[in-house]
């Protein structure tokens, strides 16, 4: 239990905390609105939904996901806000398109460890993925909410006068900081040779607690300060963030405990034993087990390593490191991605994270984003058994 708590934590507390603060000091110094304001003046109310979906496949193919989803959550809000419409209709395609980008595609850890476990090709497995993420993203962000009945959850913004608001360039670009900082040691990293000094600067300063950091900073000068507001202004929204996030971070921790008591007793190894014996499509067998591991433990990158380990023992030779006949590595990536991406509840980190920002009740919760990450499964999985009819 300490050690799932603690290293659970480790990784989570200070990007869900700072990123809490960043999303704090957008929403009161007026930047979220300012974004919101410049995207529906441009675009129209019409196009709104469709640059946040964008914003949210950016924000998960290149940022850790806690990170992702605190950084688009105000802009959400804000643009419902200033569109005068209910948020939710807003949260579900974009956190639902930064949930698909971050659990399909590389760099992000889960893609990463698949595509080693199944020896795939990325790029076959990007242009598998786009189609997949394409329609998994139209039927989640405009199909499924036309069956969630009522979403006309209240929404509450104080406006903040127009002359007191950072500009829409630096509104934009302060929350992108860690996006750009990580992006760009990703990009260094392919001439930086490893075990030098630069890579060791670049990495360091590139990794998400840094970046994130360097973000917070950066807020607190562009949203505060330089608006001539004082740091004692600052600190209050800082304040106000960390007792806001701080029930979340607690509940975050606790999953973390469970997650750990479930894998060494060996529950998620047993529950994926029990379906290797059965003969079934390989596609639909590993998107199963990893959606039972999912369920058990609340993690994705968790039941996504997990379930690789299972399946490629039961169908890979282990001779030549190849998968059974006729089964396309690629396509088993996306599959079990797909289970990764599945229904979670009280568990799963992301769940409180997503009713405590919005300030949802569990049942709510359950409604929305639960029935959002099980339609992305189960889109997934199909597109999956779709294009295995015409590539293997």
């Amino acid at each position: 239990m300490l050690t799932g708590f603690g290293d659970t934590l480790a990784s989570l507390a200070i990007l869900v905390v700072f990123g809490a603060v960043i999303g704090k000091l957008m929403v009161d110094s007026g930047a979220a609105s300012q974004i919101a304001q410049t995207l529906i003046a441009k675009l129209g109310v019409r196009w709104v939904k469709v640059s946040l979906v964008i914003c949210g496949l950016v924000f998960g193919l290149a940022m850790f996901y806690e990170v992702a989803f605190i950084v688009l959550a105000p802009l959400i809000i804000a643009v419902a806000h200033e569109a005068r419409m209910p948020f939710m209709k807003l949260a579900i395609p974009a956190v639902a398109a930064t949930t698909t980008a971050h659990s399909l595609f590389v760099p992000q850890p889960g893609p990463v460890a698949l595509v080693d476990a199944y020896n795939a090709d990325t790029g076959m497995t990007y242009i598998y993925g786009i189609p997949i993420a394409i329609v998994t993203i139209a039927v989640t962000g405009w199909v499924l909410p036309r069956f969630l009945g009522n979403l006309d959850y209240a929404t509450a913004a104080e406006e903040v006068p127009v002359e007191e608001r950072p500009s829409f360039f630096v509104s934009l670009l302060t929350p992108l900081i860690p996006v750009i900082i990580m992006v760009g040691a990703t990009i260094a990293n392919i001439w930086l040779v490893e075990g030098t000094t630069s890579h060791d600067i670049v990495n360091f300063v590139g990794s998400s607690e840094v970046a994130i950091t360097i973000a917070m900073l950066a807020a607190f000068f562009l949203f505060g300060t330089r608006q001539k507001r004082d740091f004692g202004w600052v600190m209050e929204r800082f304040e106000d963030a960390v007792k806001a996030i701080a029930t979340v971070v607690l509940i975050i921790g606790a999953g973390g405990a469970l997650k750990q008591v479930i894998i060494d007793t060996g529950i998620g190894d047993f529950i994926g034993s029990l379906m290797t014996g059965v003969d079934a499509n390989p596609y639909l067998m590993a998107w199963l087990i990893t959606v039972l591991i999912r369920l058990a433990t609340g993690q994705g990158v968790v039941s996504a390593m997990t379930a690789s380990g299972i399946i490629a023992a039961a169908i890979m030779d282990p001779s030549t490191g190849q998968l059974a006949g006729g089964v396309d590595p690629a396509l088993l990536v996306l599959a079990t991605a797909a289970g990764s991406n599945t229904f979670t509840h009280v568990n799963d980190a992301a769940f409180w994270l997503f009713k405590g920002y919005f300030g949802l009740s569990v049942k709510d919760t359950l409604k929305t984003w639960g029935l959002f990450q099980l339609c992305n499964s189960l889109v997934g999985l199909g597109m999956v058994l779709l294009l295995s009819l015409f590539v293997g």
